[in-house]
């Protein structure tokens, strides 16, 4: 079992808080990602749960025992680094052995792990190299094999890609994905790269300012955002941002007149809402589509457009300042400044009350913050 349990943990830099009384439960075999912008508190996070920071206050769990003070080496974790910090004089097969000679593990039970993860990694063919002899991608595998020749708990990773090229990045994305389902493994995985989260995760964990925001599943995150940050923040391209004010909410729906000029009606709890309330319309670029001018009362200005082959995205300003993404098909005609109309699916909209808190879809299961 691989259980891991935070209670109210806080880390203080020189009078500084940067973690903020988190509380959070990783289940065995999940893959977790921690996610945020930078400076959110995600690497000390996964730093402090590897022993390699000192904990201000609160409490870390490995199953049943709690390792908050423990050494590093005794809490039977791997950490795999952003920087690959492989021995240039030493082979990939010294390279996976090495902290298992360290620790006089017999030579025979050696060899079998070292040929167990060269197998997993497709390292075989380069036992014999040298670290400069090996591509980035390479040297990455070979900085995870050392992890799992340990056979740990729990495999941390801070920040692996990072320094790979973008179709790299997609190989060792693939790889990665691949390795969890065959080792079956506890995994937790800090980046700032949310297509990384969306694509690996069982869970994903946004934090910002120290503090969680969210945790949920890749689309419980990107269809019911609890607030505005984790909203802006899942998605590529961002969703798009409106501000307007309630004119009417019920308890199954709000209408909101939006500053850039239209009204809708949304189905959406209204429930702490008042007319003439400041308000949010998040919706994303594939829930707009783009329509004649005159088709539609939401009239913006062209701005710039990007082919991408099956898809274009479109850059429009609206008449109040505003800027938003709309998906395209891919042959879309647009020009720099021409009016275009859009009609938003409201069935996918979202709502922010002034503090950023997203309100509900009647009958709509609460979500963990």
């Amino acid at each position: 079992m691989a259980n891991l349990t935070i209670r109210n943990l806080h880390k203080v830099f020189e009078g500084t808080e940067i973690i903020k009384g988190i509380d959070l439960d990783i289940k065995d075999h999940e893959f977790v990602v921690f996610v945020g912008p930078s400076g959110c508190g995600k690497s000390t996070l996964l730093r402090l749960i590897a022993g390699l920071e000192e904990v201000t206050g609160g409490h870390i769990y490995l199953d049943d025992r709690e390792i908050t003070d423990m050494a590093p080496a005794r809490r039977d974790l791997a950490m795999v680094f952003q920087t690959y910090a492989l021995y240039p004089h030493m082979t990939v097969r010294k390279n996976l052995s090495f902290a298992l000679d360290l620790a006089r593990v017999d030579k025979a039970e050696v060899a079998a792990k070292v040929a167990e993860a060269a197998r997993i990694l497709e390292l075989e063919p380069l036992l014999e190299r040298k670290p400069r002899a090996l591509s980035g991608g390479q040297r990455q595998r070979v900085a995870i094999g050392r992890a799992i020749v340990r056979h740990p708990k729990i495999f941390l990773f801070d920040e692996p890609l990072s320094n790979l090229d973008a179709a790299l990045r997609v190989q060792m994305r693939l790889e990665l994905a691949r390795l969890h389902q065959e080792l079956n493994a506890t995994m937790i995985y800090v980046t700032h790269d949310q297509v990384e989260a969306m694509t690996l995760a069982d869970k994903v964990v946004v934090l910002n300012g120290g503090r969680i925001e969210q945790v949920g599943s890749p689309l419980t995150l990107y269809h019911h955002p609890v607030n505005r940050f984790v909203a802006g923040f899942i998605g590529t391209p961002r969703m798009a941002f409106l501000d307007g004010r309630v004119t009417a909410a019920e308890a199954s729906t709000v209408s909101v007149a939006l500053a850039c000029g239209p009204e809708y009606r949304l189905e959406l709890e209204g429930r702490g809402l008042k007319p003439g309330d400041a308000v949010t319309l998040g919706i994303r670029p594939e829930h707009i589509q783009v329509c004649e001018a005159q088709a539609s009362p939401f009239q913006v200005t062209l701005d710039v457009t990007e082919h991408l082959g099956a898809d274009t995205y479109c850059y429009v300003r609206t008449d109040s300042g505003e800027t938003l993404t709309v998906r395209a098909p891919g042959d879309f005609s647009g020009r720099f400044g021409d009016r275009v109309g859009l009609l938003p699916d409201l069935a996918h909209g979202h709502l922010f009350d002034a503090s950023g808190r997203a309100m509900p879809k009647p009958g709509a299961p609460a979500q963990a913050a």
